[in-house]
């Protein structure tokens, strides 16, 4: 008798369990059901107009936008978007809100090349940010607003990595170097950079910086002088940017919108384009997508950085 006692909370316990498990098993289930009848992905609109509003906010990068924002302008749905209006026949123009402190030079290539396809008019205008990649991706617009306090410029290119060889001597620990390929490790951070890596690498650099000035200059049609003061790489407030040319006008939104009305001879309404999250996002993103970037971002330091040029 005292024997079947004790074996019966057991067994509650499990029975226990085990209902626990098909409740959350029959959650998962429905979850899968409503995430696939409501999907929604893709593109949304806000508002009523004719003129498309393109918000390029965060980082410039070519992975897609973790939920409830991480502070990534994905240069994907950003060239998609600015394609769309582009080809929308009751799109008259395109604005860029930029509040970005640049990004990857490739994500922000992409958002430049999609710009450049379009034959319709393109403002942007800057609000607290729009440096590096950003102001790049700003220069490929028919006009620049800023705001006057807000950061421009810094046309240059990084490529930095965290070095650990010291401090693998110190704790006696050996980097074991294996390559097929003289330069496969260049940039590994468990052992010191040769001064030939260094050049290669800088040679790389210098080579991107080119280009992105070449375009800047182009862009803007910037003078010998006005591109040696831009060439170092170094940040301008508003204000000093409209005097160097980087910039058309000094302002906001407002500006941008009247000189598109003055462009088109037209009242302006603003439809805005964004990224719809799904409801299979809304439901299972935050935790899982955002650890996921959070984890591959420190990952990427150790190891990928050396291979990403930011602009």
């Amino acid at each position: 008798m005292e024997k079947k006692s004790q074996e019966y909370p057991k067994t509650r316990w499990v029975l226990l369990l085990i209902v626990l498990a098909v409740i959350v098993a029959v959650g998962i289930l429905f979850i899968g059901i409503f995430a696939y009848i409501f999907n929604s992905p893709g593109k949304s609109l806000t508002g009523n107009g004719n003129v498309a509003l393109i918000r390029v906010e965060g980082v410039i990068l070519s992975e897609g936008q973790s939920l409830f924002g991480s502070g990534i302008a994905s240069s994907s749905d950003i060239s998609s978007f600015i394609e769309e209006a582009s080809e929308d026949s009751g799109i008259d123009a395109i604005i860029l809100e930029i509040n970005s402190p640049g990004g990857s030079a490739v994500a922000s290539d992409e958002i430049v090349s999609a710009l450049k396809k379009v034959k319709k008019p393109k403002v942007s205008f800057i609000r607290e940010v729009g440096a590096s990649g950003a102001y790049w991706v700003a220069s490929s617009t028919d006009h620049i607003v800023a705001n006057r306090m807000s950061i421009t410029g810094s046309v240059g290119v990084i490529s930095s990595y965290l070095e650990f060889a010291g401090l693998l001597n110190d704790y006696n620990i050996t980097y074991r170097r294996l390559v097929a390929g003289k330069y496969k490790d260049i940039g590994s951070p468990f052992r010191e950079l040769s001064n030939d890596e260094q050049s290669i690498l800088q040679e790389q650099l210098d080579e991107v910086h080119s280009i992105f000035l070449s375009e800047v200059s182009e862009n803007r049609h910037l003078t010998r002088p006005q591109i040696n003061e831009i060439s170092t790489g170094i940040f301008f407030i508003g204000q000093r940017a409209k005097e160097l040319g980087l910039v058309d006008e000094l302002g906001g939104k407002d500006e941008a919108i009247a000189y598109l009305e003055n462009r088109l001879n037209a009242t302006v309404n603003i439809v805005e384009y964004k990224k719809q999250p799904t409801f299979s996002d809304l439901l299972t993103g935050l935790v899982a997508k955002n650890s996921f970037l959070i984890g591959k971002g420190i990952g990427s330091a150790l190891q990928e950085s050396r291979l990403v040029l930011y602009t």
